[in-house]
C-alpha cells in the first residue's frame, strides 16, 4: 500500500492496544499466584473442573470467534453477499448434538483428553493418532491465527509486522503458561466482551458515515447483496443452503464435539449440567458474533460500492479492506480504532490461548503420562507448562509460513478444519455409534480419510485457476435490454460448457463439505474394515464408550432383532457376569479384552472410575 493513503493510530489508540496486553497478562498473573498457584496438572490443565457455565460458555465462544472470523465474515460478505449468513442454521444441530450426546459420554468417563476416549474404546495406537492428528491441526490453524490480524494491520497502518506477531505470540505464551486454564476462560471472558464493544463500534460509525440505516439497506439491496435461498442441490457449489445448513452441522460438531480445545471446557465445568448448560448459553451469543460481523460487511459495502480500492490494500487480499474500511471509518476519533484493533487482537488471543492449554494437556495425557507413569505431580506441571511455552513458539514459527497461503483466511481455515477436523469427528463417532468397530478398522479408516482429505485439499490448490481482479462493487440495478439478456444467456451456457469434470471436478467439492464427506470417509471404512477383520463383541466393548444412538434410532425393531445389533445396552451399562452365557463368563475371567482391540483391565479401571454408572437421560436435562 502507498504510504501516502496508509491510517496511522494516536497515541490513545496505542495506549488502549496496551491496555489489552496488560490486563490479560495481570488476569494470567492474579490465577498464577491465587487459589492452589498451579501446582497440579489438575488445576493447570483442567481448571478443577470448578468452572460455571457463564465463564465456560464465553470462552467457548472467543475459542471460535478468532480474529479469521472478525476479519474474514466481513470480507466474505462485502464480496459475494449474505449468503453465508445461512451457517447460522447449522448452530442449531451443531451445538444440539454436542450437548446431548458428546458432552455426556466425555463427562462421565471423568476425562482429561478428549483422546483418552479412544484408548477405551479402541487401542492405545488409536489414541496415539487421534493425538497427534489434533496437533497438527491446531499447530496449522494457530499460525493463520496469529499472522492474519497483523498482517492485515500491516497492510493498512504500517504497523510493524512482526512487532504484532510477536507481542501477540509472546503475551498469549506467558499468561498461559502461569495461570492455566482458568487464567484462559478468565481472560476468554474479558476478550470476548472487547470484541463484541469493538464490532458494535465500528458498526455505529459506520452506519452513521455512509447516511444512516435506511442508505444502507437501500445500497445492499440495490447491489444484490441481500443472498435468497439458494437451494441448488451441486456440491460443488461453493455456498448454498445445503453446503453452509447441512456441511456446517458437521463442520461444528468438529469443532464443538470433539475439538480438545472445547471438550477441554466441558470437562472443567463444575458438573455435568453446567455443561450442557454451557452448550446451550454459547447459541445466541454465536448467532450474535455472526450476525455483527455479517452487518460489517454490508455497512462496508454500502459505504464502497462504486469505489475501487485494490491500489490502497496492494498486493494484500480483501481482507485488509476490513481493516482499511475499520481505519477510515474510526479515523479522527481517538481511541475507537485502538479499540477495534484491541478487539481484534482479542479474539487472536483467545483461540491461540486456548490452542497453547489444549495442546499441552493431550500431549501431556496421551503422548508422556502412559510412558512415565511414576513422573511426580510437581514434575509433571513443571512439563505441562513448559509444552505450553514450547507450542507457543511455534505457533510463531507457523506464523511465518502463512502468508505463502492465497486464498481467503476464512476459506483457509474452514478448509483446514475440514481436512482433519472431519476424519477425526469420523474417528469419534465410528466408537461412539457402532458398537461393532474395531481398532484396526478405526486406525484403517482415519487414514484413509486423511489421505482422501489432503488429497482432495491438495488437489483443489493445484488446480485453482489463477484469481482475477474482483470487479468493483456498483450499488445500482440494471435494467437489462433484449439483447444484454441475450449475451448474458450465451455467457451462461459457454460456463456451463466449460464447468469441470473428471477429477478437476472432484476436487471442485465446496470447502463447506469437507468434514461430512470426510467423517463419512472414515466410518464406512472403518466399518467395512471392522467387518472383515471381525467385529467387536458386545461384551469387550469398554462400558460407557457407546451413545446407544443405534439403539434409539430402531425403536421399531423387534428386541431380538436389536440384540443382534448390539443396540440394546445402554450407555454405561454391560451384562453382568450371571447373565453371560458360559462361554462368555470364562473369558470375562481372563481379559475382557482382545490385546489389539482395547486397553487392559488395570487402564481401564484407572481412566473410568464411574464405568458402571447407568446412563440417565435426565441428568443432561437442561
Amino acid at each position: 500500500m502507498d504510504p501516502s493513503d496508509q491510517k496511522h493510530f494516536a497515541v490513545l489508540d496505542y495506549v488502549i492496544f496496551a491496555v489489552l496486553l496488560a490486563a490479560s497478562m495481570g488476569i494470567g498473573l492474579y490465577y498464577a499466584l491465587s487459589g492452589g498457584r498451579q501446582r497440579t496438572t489438575q488445576e493447570f490443565l483442567m481448571a478443577d473442573r470448578s468452572m460455571s457455565c457463564l465463564p465456560v460458555s464465553l470462552s467457548l465462544i472467543a475459542s471460535f470467534q478468532s480474529a479469521v472470523a472478525i476479519i474474514g465474515v466481513p470480507a466474505e460478505i462485502y464480496t459475494h453477499g449474505t449468503q453465508y449468513w445461512f451457517i447460522g442454521c447449522a448452530y442449531i444441530l451443531g451445538l444440539l448434538i454436542p450437548a446431548h450426546v458428546f458432552i455426556p459420554v466425555f463427562y462421565r468417563l471423568r476425562l482429561s483428553s478428549a483422546y483418552q476416549y479412544l484408548e477405551l474404546r479402541f487401542s492405545k495406537a488409536v489414541r496415539i493418532c487421534g493425538t497427534l492428528t489434533f496437533i497438527c491441526q491446531m499447530v496449522i490453524y494457530m499460525g493463520i491465527c496469529v499472522y492474519t490480524p497483523a498482517f492485515a494491520l500491516n497492510a493498512v497502518t504500517g504497523f510493524e509486522l512482526w512487532g504484532a506477531v510477536l507481542a501477540t505470540g509472546l503475551v498469549c505464551t506467558l499468561y498461559t503458561t502461569m495461570g492455566g486454564l482458568k487464567a484462559v476462560i478468565w481472560t476468554d471472558v474479558f476478550q470476548t466482551v472487547v470484541m463484541f464493544a469493538g464490532q458494535l463500534a465500528v458498526i455505529v460509525v459506520g452506519v452513521q458515515k455512509t447516511g444512516g440505516v435506511s442508505e444502507v439497506w437501500r445500497k445492499v439491496w440495490e447491489g444484490n447483496r441481500i443472498s435468497g435461498l439458494d437451494l441448488n442441490p451441486d456440491p460443488t457449489e461453493r455456498h448454498t443452503l445445503w453446503t453452509l445448513g447441512v456441511g456446517g452441522i458437521f463442520l461444528m460438531l468438529s469443532l464443538y464435539g470433539v475439538n480438545q480445545a472445547q471438550v477441554q471446557r466441558y470437562l472443567s465445568s463444575r458438573t455435568e449440567r453446567e455443561a450442557v448448560r454451557s452448550c446451550y448459553m454459547v447459541f445466541p451469543s454465536l448467532q450474535l458474533a455472526l450476525a455483527l460481523s455479517c452487518v460489517m460487511g454490508l455497512v462496508m459495502f454500502a459505504r464502497y460500492c462504486g469505489e475501487d480500492h485494490s491500489d490502497k490494500r496492494g498486493a494484500a487480499s480483501m481482507d485488509a479492506m476490513v481493516i482499511y474500511f475499520v481505519m477510515d471509518m474510526l479515523q479522527g476519533l481517538p481511541g475507537l480504532p485502538g479499540l477495534f484493533v484491541a478487539c481484534l487482537f482479542s479474539a487472536a488471543l483467545s483461540t491461540i490461548s486456548s490452542a497453547f492449554n489444549s495442546l499441552a494437556t493431550v500431549t501431556m495425557e496421551d503422548l508422556i503420562k502412559p510412558h512415565v507413569p511414576a513422573m511426580t505431580e510437581a514434575r509433571a506441571t513443571l512439563l505441562s507448562k513448559a509444552l505450553a511455552m514450547s507450542y507457543g513458539l511455534l505457533c510463531l514459527a507457523m506464523a511465518y509460513l502463512t502468508h505463502l497461503m492465497g486464498e481467503s483466511v476464512l476459506q483457509v481455515a474452514l478448509k483446514i478444519f475440514g481436512m482433519v477436523g472431519g476424519p477425526i469427528l469420523g474417528l469419534f463417532s465410528l466408537g461412539m455409534f457402532f458398537p461393532w468397530a474395531n481398532s484396526t478398522g478405526a486406525l484403517t479408516g482415519l487414514g484413509a480419510g486423511l489421505a482422501l482429505a489432503f488429497w482432495v485439499g491438495i488437489g483443489s490448490i493445484l488446480t485453482r485457476s489463477p484469481g482475477t481482479r474482483a470487479p468493483v462493487p456498483d450499488c445500482r440495478v440494471v435494467l437489462l435490454s433484449d439483447n444484454t439478456t441475450a449475451a448474458i444467456h450465451t455467457a451462461l451456457s459457454n460456463v456451463t460448457l466449460s464447468r469441470p469434470s473428471g477429477l478437476q471436478r472432484f476436487y471442485s467439492l465446496s470447502y463447506m463439505w469437507y468434514s461430512a464427506f470426510n467423517c463419512f470417509t472414515v466410518i464406512l471404512i472403518g466399518l467395512i474394515i471392522s467387518f472383515l477383520t471381525g467385529p467387536m463383541r458386545e461384551e469387550d466393548v469398554t462400558p460407557g464408550t457407546v451413545y446407544p444412538l443405534l439403539g434409539k434410532l430402531l425403536c421399531f425393531l423387534p428386541e431380538r432383532l436389536k440384540k443382534k445389533l448390539c443396540c440394546v445396552t445402554p450407555l454405561g451399562q454391560t451384562l453382568s457376569s450371571q447373565q453371560r452365557p458360559p462361554q462368555q463368563h470364562k473369558e470375562s475371567n481372563g481379559s475382557a479384552f482382545h490385546q489389539e482391540d482395547g486397553p487392559s483391565q488395570e487402564e481401564t479401571e484407572r481412566f473410568l472410575p464411574d464405568a458402571h454408572a447407568p446412563f440417565v437421560e435426565h441428568e443432561t436435562a437442561v
